[in-house]
């Protein structure tokens, strides 16, 4: 077994080196691929240093079984081609491909077996916020079909890269010293602070972020589910949190959905309000499942629900996922 990560100097390439290490990943050989500014840096995987090699368009990718792929949309649809020329199957993380009829967009959790059909050799990982509520909705639609989704989502600053982290930092720091604050990688000040706009608005008033809420959840669950999503950055490193009301066609009890929840695969159940027992990112940062709380019948419909989750987006949300579609296809001898 063959790997490539592509990206491997970011936050999520970080990830992935952390991931297939901690689930003992199958691999007889790890490549690593970057930009001309990370090409030359060295990391340790399993007690062996590897050094990132420049992404060109050449031979690299020959013998390659699996490549991660993390660098931005720009660089998947360049590199496309040459990542899976000679068979490679090309997991990628950004957006580039998530809709196109002939990419799978997959969840393991969810629809495992749609990773099976890729007639390009691509399989698209979905956005970090999709990826945690699908994991969850999954458990209710075992249960009755869903019908609408209201969503929030609380998302970290970690959502927008390391050196995002970084500037919340910084600017705490500022802050607290009296000084003029940095703002970079965000529209605006994010200590002490929420911005309820992730990604460029689209011509509906909402944004990319929220679309992809509801165009990735309808194509991964196969479903006509309706999802109106509000996106808010807010000041938290790590972990997105979601709030989300829906409708079922049938009412369901709190004992059932518990029960489901409890048994839902990814799932965590944390929903003791009595002992102040809930989901919160600080505490969830690093933690491979989603995690669900607050559980609660929706006051306003006579079929609705009420939760809230917290996952790790850089985790579930991103190198996991993919590795685990990676782990799916080495069992299912889908290479």
């Amino acid at each position: 077994m063959k790997v490539a990560i592509v990206g491997a100097s970011g936050a999520v390439g970080q990830e992935f080196l952390r991931v297939l290490d901690e689930r003992n990943f199958p691999m007889d050989e790890l490549l690593l691929f970057g930009s001309r500014r990370s090409a030359g840096t060295t990391y340790v995987f399993r007690g062996k240093e590897i050094e990132v090699k420049l992404l060109q368009h050449n031979d690299d990718f020959k013998g390659v079984d699996i490549a991660f792929v993390s660098a931005g949309s720009g660089t998947s649809k360049e590199f496309a081609g040459t990542i899976t020329k000679y068979g490679a199957v090309m997991i990628d993380n950004s957006s580039a491909f998530r809709m196109d009829d002939d990419v799978p967009l997959v969840v393991p959790e969810v629809n495992p077996a749609d990773a099976l059909k890729r007639p390009r050799g691509i399989i698209a990982n979905p956005n970090c916020t999709t990826i945690q509520m699908v994991v969850a909705l999954k458990a209710i639609e075992t249960l009755s079909h869903i019908k609408t989704v209201h969503v929030a989502t609380y998302q970290a600053a970690s959502g927008a890269g390391a050196a995002a982290m970084d500037e919340l930092y910084e600017q705490y720091r500022q802050v607290l010293a009296g000084e003029e604050v940095t703002v970079d990688k965000f529209a605006y000040q994010l200590a002490f602070n929420l911005i309820p706009q992730i990604g460029s608005f689209t011509g509906n008033g909402y944004t990319e972020e929220e679309m992809k809420m509801y165009n990735e959840t309808r194509k991964i669950m196969h479903s006509d589910i309706k999802v109106s999503a509000t996106c808010v950055r807010v000041p938290a490193l790590r972990s997105h949190s979601e709030s989300i009301w829906l409708e079922t066609e049938r009412p369901l009890s709190l004992e059932e959905v518990r029960e489901a929840f409890a048994h839902g695969e990814g799932l965590v159940l944390m929903d003791n309000p009595e002992k102040k027992e809930y989901p919160m990112p600080l505490f969830l940062a690093g933690k491979d499942p989603v995690y669900v709380g607050r559980i609660r019948k929706d006051l306003t419909v006579d079929c609705g629900l009420a939760f809230w989750i917290v996952g790790d987006q850089i985790k579930k949300g991103a190198a996991l996922n993919a590795v685990q579609i990676a782990e799916y296809l080495v069992k299912e001898k889908a290479l």
